[in-house]
C-alpha cells in the first residue's frame, strides 16, 4: 500500500461512524497512545528498521505487502479467523456482522467472550483498524485473505453475486431474475442487489429453497464448505440447470460454476468457518510419573549424553571425516560415525550438530579440509559433569542448526548434509522454547500426548511452517450430486480447510513446526531435559520457569540471561549424576571394569592404554596389543604401566596382563622408522630379511641400504602402518634420532568461535529503543502535521518546502531575532529528504544552529543543505 491509496481511503465518507473516528490507518495509530504504538512495534519488529520518519510513514510500511505476511504468520488460530471472517464481511464492518459471521445464527458465549480480544489483537497490531461500527482491514491483508479463484479462501467461501456477476450481460442477470421470481428491472446494479437481498434474507432463501429438488439441494451441500467452484458438462442435468437459472451457482467459465458467498452463508446458518476455534487446545497427560523419577532418569541421560559426545570427539582425535566441496559430511562418514556410536543416522546427525552448536567441533580449514575438535574442547574436558552439560544444552535450545532436516532434499533436489550450511531454520529455538513451555503446563512429573502438543502448536501458530494451497482446479466427474464435481471429486474438505479446524490424522506431521516439535520431545529426552517424556527440574531452570509444584510457565525469557539459567540448572542435576570414582577392576581375561564414570585424569590414561569393550552403568575395557603400544607410543615404559595398574584397581594385576605389556613392551622400538622418504633401521639384520622376505611388504617399497637399515619409497606414517599390519611394533624417530612420542589428543583445529543461530526477522527492539523509537515518531509526526502559512507559492501536500536561499536565510535571521518557531525541509548528506520543525538561536557561517523540535535537541543545519522554510501558523507557535 502506497500513501497514494492511504490517501485515498482518508476521503471515504463516514456514513454512520462516530464523530471523529478515525478515517485512515495513519490516523487510528495517531489516536494511540504511546504505550500503543509501543506494543505495535513490540510485536512488529520489522516496522523499526529503520525508524520511520512520522506516523504516516509507519502506517505505510506496516501496509506492505511483506510486513503483513510475517503479521500475519503470527497471529493464533481464532485471530486468523477473525481476519479471515473480516474479509469476506462488508468493508467497512459492524461489530455485529463479524460476531455473526462467527458465531452463526445460533450464537455462541465462548466465541462471544473471544471476540474482543482478537479484535483487540488484530487492532494492536495494525492489522485492523476503525471503532466497532465501522472496522477495516488493512487493504493488504484484505488481498490475501479475501476469496478468489487464483487464492482461495480458508473459509471455502466464494465470490459475492456482485462479483460473480460482474461480466455477465445484462440479459442473462435479467433472466435470473426472473428466474427467482423478483421483479424485472432495467438496472443492472438494481438488479443484482435485488438478487442479493433475496439470498441474504432468511425467511425469503428458506422459501424458495424449499422448491428445489433434493438433488439439486445435494449439489449445493457438496459446495457449501468449500472449494464453492465446479465443473459442469455442456448439458447439466436438471438439478444443476435449476440452480443456475436462479443464481444459486453463477458461471465463471463456459465450463465452471461458483457458489455465491450470500447462498454459501445461508446454508452454513451464517458462519464464514466450519469450526471456529476460540480457546486454545490444552496438552494432554500421556502418563504420570514421580517427578524424582523423572529428575533421576533426566540425570542417566544427561549422564550418557556427555559420555556420547566425549566418545565421539576422541574417535576424531587426530582427525576426523573430510569436508565435502559443497560442505557438510559424507552420507558414508555419517553412516560410520553412526555404526561407531551405535544409535541412528538421525540421532548421530543430531550429536553431531550438537557439539558443533556448541563450539567444540569445526572443519580445520587445511587445504585438505577434515572436521576434528576445538581447543574449547579441552576446556569442555575440565569442567565438572554438570557445567559440561550445561554447556550444551544452553546452545541447543536457541540454535536455528536443524539436524532432522539431514537426508531431506531441498529446493533443487540435493540432498541436506549432517554439518552442512542449509540446516539452519529460524523458527526452531522458538519451537524449542514453546514445546518445553507447555510441557511445563502440566503437572509436574507429567509426560504430554504428542499429537496435542501438535495441535496447541498449529493453534498458536497455523500459518507458520505450512506452505501455501494453489488454487482450486475444477475437475470433471465426482459422486454424490448430479453434472457437477469439486476439485478431489468427493466434495471432501480441500487441503486448506486444515485451516479453518480439520484435524489431521494419526500420521507423522508434515509441516514445519510440527516437525520441529517433534524432534525437540525427541532432542529433550537424548539431552537429559526430559525424563520418560516428562520435563525435569533441571530443564525448568533452565528455562527459567518456576520450580513450585503446578506453576504455571513464565516467559522463556524473564529477565534472566540464558548463562546464569544455565547455571542454575547445572547446580539442580549436578547431585543428580553418578559420583566419578578413581579406579577399576581388573580380570583376568584382559579386561577391565569401571564400576562407574571415572574421574577425568584416570579415564584419559586407560582410554590410551585400553579400547573400551561395552557401555552401560559399568564401562568394560579391553587391553590388546595395539592399544599397550598406543600407551607405549605416548611415551610410557611397561614399569610406567605396571605402576599405574597396581595404583588404581581394587583387583590384583592379572598375570596375563602384566605378561601381555612385558612382551609388548619388549618388542616395542626394536625397529625404527624416521623420513628419507622413509627408511627403517634394526640393530638385528636377520628382522629386516625376514621383513624383505614377506610377500606383504611389497607395497611399501622396501630395499636394503645396510645391514641394518632398510629404505622404503613410502612416507613415515604409511610404513608405520603398513609393519603393524603386518604384526611388527616400530617405534618413529625424528630427523635427530630420537624417538617420536604421539598423544592422542595432539591434533586440534585453530580457534573457532560456535555457529550463529540466524535470525527469525529483525531482533526484538528492548525498552530503551522502543522508547526512544516512539519519541522519535511522535516528533517526526508533529513537525509533519504543523499547520504552516502558506508561502507565495503553495506547496504541494507531502512535498519539501521551496524558497530561494535569499527569502531562506532572511527568514530563519527573522525567527532567531523573534524567538519563533520555522518549519524547514532539510536534505542531508546523503540525499535523504525530511521535514524539520526548529527555532534558530543562531545564523552564522552559513549555519543555523537552533532547537529541533522534531529531534527534541539542539542541532547545526547547513544552510544550502535547507530546501526551503515556511513559517508556522499563528496557533502552532
Amino acid at each position: 500500500m502506497g500513501i497514494g491509496e492511504l490517501d485515498r481511503e482518508a476521503h471515504v465518507p463516514e456514513a454512520t461512524g462516530t464523530v471523529g473516528a478515525p478515517r485512515t490507518l495513519a490516523e487510528a495509530l495517531r489516536a494511540r497512545g504511546d504505550d500503543g504504538l509501543v506494543a505495535l512495534l513490540r510485536a512488529r519488529p520489522d516496522l523499526l528498521n529503520p525508524v520511520p520518519n512520522d506516523l504516516t510513514q509507519l502506517a505505510t510500511r506496516a501496509g506492505t505487502r511483506g510486513s503483513v505476511v510475517r503479521a500475519l504468520e503470527r497471529l493464533d488460530r481464532f485471530a486468523l479467523q477473525t481476519a479471515e471472517a473480516l474479509a469476506v464481511a462488508p468493508d467497512p464492518a459492524p461489530y455485529p456482522v463479524l460476531l455473526a459471521l462467527l458465531t452463526g445464527d445460533e450464537g455462541d458465549p465462548v466465541i462471544e467472550a473471544a471476540l474482543p480480544g482478537a479484535v483487540a489483537l488484530l487492532r494492536e497490531q495494525a492489522l485492523a483498524w476503525g471503532e466497532d461500527d465501522r472496522l477495516r482491514l488493512v487493504r493488504t491483508a484484505r488481498e490475501l485473505l479475501a476469496p478468489s479463484a487464483q487464492h482461495p479462501s480458508p473459509t471455502g467461501l466464494g465470490p459475492t453475486v456482485a462479483e460473480a456477476t460482474a461480466g455477465m450481460s445484462p440479459g442473462r442477470v435479467q433472466e435470473i431474475i426472473a428466474a427467482a421470481g423478483l421483479t424485472a428491472t432495467h438496472d443492472p446494479v438494481s438488479a443484482v442487489a435485488a438478487l442479493t437481498e433475496l439470498f441474504t434474507d432468511r425467511t425469503r432463501m428458506g422459501e424458495l429453497l424449499d422448491t428445489a429438488a433434493p438433488e439439486a439441494l445435494t449439489v449445493l451441500d457438496r459446495l457449501v464448505w468449500g472449494p464453492p467452484y465446479g465443473e459442469v458438462t455442456a448439458n447439466p442435468a436438471p438439478p444443476v440447470r435449476w440452480l443456475r437459472d436462479r443464481g444459486l451457482l453463477l458461471p465463471v467459465s463456459p465450463r465452471t460454476m461458483v457458489l455465491p458467498r450470500e447462498v454459501a452463508l445461508h446454508l452454513r446458518g451464517g458462519r464464514a468457518h466450519r469450526a471456529p476455534e476460540p480457546l486454545a487446545p490444552d496438552p494432554a497427560v500421556l502418563r504420570e510419573y514421580r517427578p524424582q523419577a523423572v529428575d533421576s532418569a533426566a540425570a542417566g541421560q544427561a549422564h550418557a549424553a556427555l559420555a556420547t559426545v566425549e566418545e565421539l570427539l576422541k574417535s576424531w582425535d587426530q582427525g576426523g571425516p573430510q569436508v565435502l566441496r559443497a560442505g557438510g559430511l559424507a552420507v558414508r562418514d555419517l553412516k560410520r560415525t553412526a555404526a561407531a556410536l551405535d544409535v541412528t543416522e538421525e540421532t548421530a546427525a543430531f550429536w553431531l550438530e550438537l557439539a558443533y552448536g556448541a563450539g567444540l567441533l569445526a572443519s580445520d580449514g587445511e587445504a585438505d579440509e577434515r572436521y576434528a575438535p576445538t581447543p574449547a574442547y579441552d576446556d569442555w574436558l575440565d569442567l565438572p559433569p554438570a557445567e559440561r552439560w550445561a554447556r550444551l544444552v544452553a546452545p541447543w535450545l536457541t540454535a536455528t542448526r536443524t539436524p532432522g532436516l539431514t537426508g531431506d532434499q531441498d529446493a533443487k533436489g540435493r540432498t541436506l548434509a549432517a554439518l552442512g550450511p542449509d540446516l539452519d531454520r529460524a523458527a526452531a529455538p522458538e519451537v524449542r522454547h514453546r514445546v518445553l513451555e507447555l510441557l511445563a503446563t502440566l503437572p509436574p512429573g507429567s509426560a504430554a500426548e504428542p499429537e496435542t502438543l501438535f495441535a496447541r502448536l498449529r493453534w498458536e501458530r497455523p500459518l507458520r511452517g505450512t506452505a501455501p494451497a494453489g488454487p482450486p482446479r475444477p475437475t470433471t466427474g465426482g459422486t454424490g450430486a448430479p453434472g457437477v464435481g469439486t476439485p478431489g471429486g468427493s466434495g471432501a474438505p480441500a487441503a486448506h480447510d486444515t485451516a479453518d479446524g480439520a484435524r489431521p490424522g494419526p500420521q507423522a506431521p508434515t509441516d514445519l513446526r510440527s516437525r520441529l516439535a517433534r524432534w525437540t520431545l525427541a532432542e529433550a529426552e537424548l539431552l537429559g531435559l526430559t525424563g520418560r517424556g516428562a520435563l525435569s527440574g533441571p530443564a525448568r531452570a533452565l528455562l527459567n520457569l518456576p520450580l513450585a509444584e503446578a506453576a504455571a510457565p513464565a516467559d522463556h525469557g524473564g529477565g534472566v540471561e540464558l548463562a546464569v539459567a544455565a547455571a542454575r540448572a547445572a547446580t539442580l542435576l549436578a547431585p543428580l549424576l553418578p559420583e566419578a570414582v578413581d579406579h577399576v577392576l581388573l580380570q583376568a581375561d584382559l579386561t577391565a571394569v569401571a564400576p562407574g564414570p571415572l574421574r577425568r585424569p584416570l579415564a584419559d590414561a586407560l582410554a590410551v592404554l585400553a579400547d573400551v569393550e561395552s557401555k552401560g552403568g559399568a564401562t568394560v575395557y579391553r587391553f590388546t596389543p595395539g592399544s599397550v603400544r598406543r600407551a607405549l607410543d605416548s611415551g610410557q615404559t611397561a614399569s610406567d604401566l605396571h605402576a599405574f595398574l597396581t595404583a588404581h584397581s581394587r583387583t590384583p594385576v592379572p598375570q596375563p596382563l602384566a605378561y601381555l605389556i612385558d612382551d609388548v613392551a619388549r618388542r616395542h622400538g626394536h625397529l625404527k622408522v624416521g623420513a628419507a622418504s622413509a627408511y627403517l633401521r634394526c640393530d638385528d639384520d636377520t628382522v629386516l630379511g625376514e621383513i624383505l622376505a614377506d610377500r606383504r611388504s611389497t607395497a611399501l617399497g622396501l630395499r636394503r641400504l645396510a645391514p641394518t637399515v632398510l629404505a622404503a619409497q613410502t612416507d613415515p606414517a604409511s610404513l608405520l602402518a603398513g609393519l603393524r599390519s603386518m604384526g611388527y611394533a616400530p617405534a618413529a624417530e625424528s630427523a635427530e634420532g630420537d624417538v617420536l612420542i604421539t598423544r592422542a589428543d595432539a591434533y586440534r583445529t585453530a580457534a573457532r568461535t560456535a555457529p550463529v543461530p540466524v535470525p527469525d526477522g529483525p531482533p526484538a527492539p528492548d525498552t530503551t529503543l522502543l522508547g526512544a523509537a516512539v519519541k522519535a515518531i511522535r516528533a517526526g509526526d508533529r513537525a509533519a502535521t504543523a499547520v504552516r502559512k502558506e508561502p507565495a507559492a503553495a506547496t504541494a501536500a507531502g512535498a519539501l518546502p521551496r524558497t530561494s536561499a535569499a527569502e531562506t536565510l532572511a527568514t530563519v535571521q527573522a525567527a532567531a531575532m523573534t524567538g519563533s518557531a520555522v518549519w524547514i525541509g532539510y536534505v542531508n548528506a546523503d540525499g535523504a529528504a525530511s521535514q524539520r520543525v526548529i527555532a534558530p538561536v543562531r545564523v552564522e557561517g552559513g549555519f543555523v544552529t537552533g532547537y529541533d523540535h522534531t529531534a527534541d535537541e539542539v542541532r547545526t543545519y547547513p544552510l544550502h543543505r535547507i530546501t526551503g522554510v515556511a513559517e508556522l501558523a499563528d496557533d502552532q507557535v
